[in-house]
């Protein structure tokens, strides 16, 4: 059988420009904001999976039940185990060959459903781990899984089952590495602490910490046919409304408390298109104008995606674009609505055999 999904290959495409002060929002293995070379020059770098965690633990505030990603698997499904009556070595050996057959020593992204559903499955089996199958276990998990329902970051963020691939989960979003549109060079800070009960004067510790200042790009591609075909049709308007929420709050929390980056958006282009996913560049970096970076950085984005989408011609595939920041006559309540819009009538009829 095959299906039918309207919003195949249909993306919304957020191109935000968004300027921090002094800050190292993204540390390296020496602590040091993280850079790379683009263009021949040094530019500030924060890492596509320091936004993506923030996102989420958003998405949570605005009401989204989200999933579990953690190595805490066997206790989890053992705590569901025991609720069902199982006794603790029952509970925490029923437990432990579960999740054996999921994961092994990783990261395991799942949900409650999922944990309550093995517990069921244990209590099926009297908890005797004996009778557990790692091809029964799969089966329960797929069977379980509900993102629409208690997890809807997998389905926005995908999953990867090393044991079993065919628990796994497209992503419907991409994020880039958010890069600097200019050269930056980071520099150092030297601080001193003073003890409070000394009895000679002086600096009771010296040390020292790198910062940088930047205008970032951010590139985020939200595939509403692949979010419409995991969430089986349900509730896409409010996964679309609750996702660009998340996203225009949520900033990393690196070293918040000493160089805090609370700004927010700045400029951002969203378009709804079908086609190729497209991201600028900014090959060339920007030269400070007009007192900044952030003017010059909107007329080059705006310019290369006008570029673009004539060079694309009909391969474009743009039914609408939105322009946030320019004026204060359209805000980020006008931007969700108009988005969700695009989100309406999501069904699945069929089943995916792609």
């Amino acid at each position: 059988m095959t299906i039918s999904n309207q919003f195949k290959n249909l993306r919304i495409e957020f191109h935000i420009l968004q300027s921090f002060p002094v800050t190292c929002l993204n540390r390296d293995d020496v602590g040091a904001p993280k850079t790379a070379i683009v263009g021949g020059v040094q530019r500030a770098r924060v890492s596509s999976q320091a936004w993506k965690r923030p996102v989420r633990m958003a998405m949570h505030e605005f009401g989204a039940k989200l999933g579990m990603r953690t190595k805490h698997v066997a206790s989890t499904i053992a705590k569901a185990c025991a609720d069902l009556g199982a006794t603790e070595e029952k509970a925490n050996g029923a437990g432990e060959i579960i999740a054996s057959y999921l994961s092994k020593d990783t990261l395991l992204f799942f949900t409650m459903s999922e944990a309550k559903a093995f517990a069921e499955y244990a209590h099926e089996k009297d908890f005797d781990t004996n009778n557990m199958k790692d091809k029964d276990v799969h089966k329960v998990a797929k069977k379980a899984l509900n993102p629409a329902v208690d997890g809807i970051d997998i389905a926005l963020f995908g999953r990867m089952v090393a044991q079993a691939a065919d628990l796994n989960v497209e992503a419907a979003t991409s994020f880039s590495h958010a890069i600097s549109t200019h050269k930056v060079s980071n520099e150092v800070e030297f601080f001193t602490a003073l003890d409070d009960l000394a009895t000679e004067p002086g600096s009771a510790h010296m040390g020292s910490l790198e910062f940088n200042s930047a205008t970032y790009y951010r590139y985020v591609s939200l595939d509403l046919g692949q979010l419409c075909q995991t969430l089986a049709g349900q509730n896409l308007p409010d996964a679309v409304e609750n996702f660009t929420k998340a996203l225009f709050v949520a900033v990393p929390t690196a070293r918040q408390a000493t160089q805090s980056g609370a700004s927010p958006w700045e400029f951002a282009k969203v378009l709804v298109r079908k086609g190729q996913r497209l991201q600028v560049p900014f090959e060339t970096a920007i030269k400070a104008k007009d007192g900044g970076f952030i003017q010059p950085s909107i007329e080059a984005m705006t310019n290369y995606l006008t570029k673009q989408e004539k060079l694309h011609g009909s391969l474009f595939g743009k039914q609408e674009e939105y322009t946030y920041g320019q004026d204060d006559s359209f805000n980020i309540d006008d931007l969700i609505a108009a988005l969700k819009q695009h989100a309406t009538g999501c069904t699945i009829e069929g089943r995916f055999d792609e």
